[in-house]
C-alpha cells in the first residue's frame, strides 16, 4: 500500500465521520482495510483484524463519541508549538513523520503500511493504540515483531 493511499483513505474517513482532523484511529482503520501486509502483522489472524475493524467502525457511535470534537494529542510525544499539520492531529502527524524515518532507515523503497503501523505503536496513548488494546492486541509484541521485520530488511 502506498502512503498516499493511506493518507487519502484516512482523510475520507475523517470527513465521513465528521471529524475536523485525521487522527491515528483513522490511519489504523485505513491500514487494516487496505494493506494486506499490515493485516498480516497481527498474530491473531483474520479474527483479530475483524474485531479491530469492528471497534473502528463503531468509533462514531458508542465509545468513539468521547473523542468527538477533541484534538488527539496524547502528550506522549513531543510536539513543538506551531509545528502542527493543518487537518491532522499532532499524534497522527508525528506518526507520519516517524513512518518516513523508519522507511529511510530501512533504505529499501517507499514508506510501507507496516512502517506506519510501527509508528502508530510508538505513541502508547494515541487513539489507535487505545483501539488495539480494546481489541486485545499485545501492542508490545506487535511492535517487537515489526522492528525485527524491519531490521531483517536493512542493508
Amino acid at each position: 500500500m502506498e502512503l498516499a493511499s493511506a493518507v487519502a483513505g484516512a482523510r475520507r474517513r475523517a470527513a465521513r465521520d465528521g471529524d475536523r482532523q485525521v487522527d491515528t484511529a483513522h490511519l489504523l482503520h485505513t491500514l487494516l482495510e487496505a494493506d494486506p501486509e499490515a493485516r498480516a502483522a497481527f498474530d491473531g489472524g483474520p479474527a483479530q483484524v475483524a474485531r479491530l475493524l469492528g471497534y473502528l467502525v463503531q468509533r462514531t457511535i458508542g465509545y468513539g463519541l468521547r473523542w468527538s470534537g477533541t484534538v488527539e494529542d496524547s502528550g506522549a510525544l513531543p510536539v513543538l508549538p506551531g509545528d502542527g499539520v493543518p487537518g491532522w492531529s499532532p499524534a497522527a502527524a508525528e506518526a507520519m513523520r516517524e513512518a518516513h524515518v523508519r522507511a529511510l532507515a530501512r533504505r529499501s523503497g517507499p514508506v510501507r503500511g507496516t512502517d506506519l503501523l510501527a509508528a502508530l505503536l510508538r505513541d502508547r496513548q494515541c487513539r489507535a493504540v487505545d483501539v488495539l488494546h480494546r481489541a486485545g492486541v499485545d501492542t508490545a509484541l506487535l511492535a517487537t515483531r515489526l522492528a525485527h521485520a524491519a531490521c531483517s530488511e536493512c542493508p
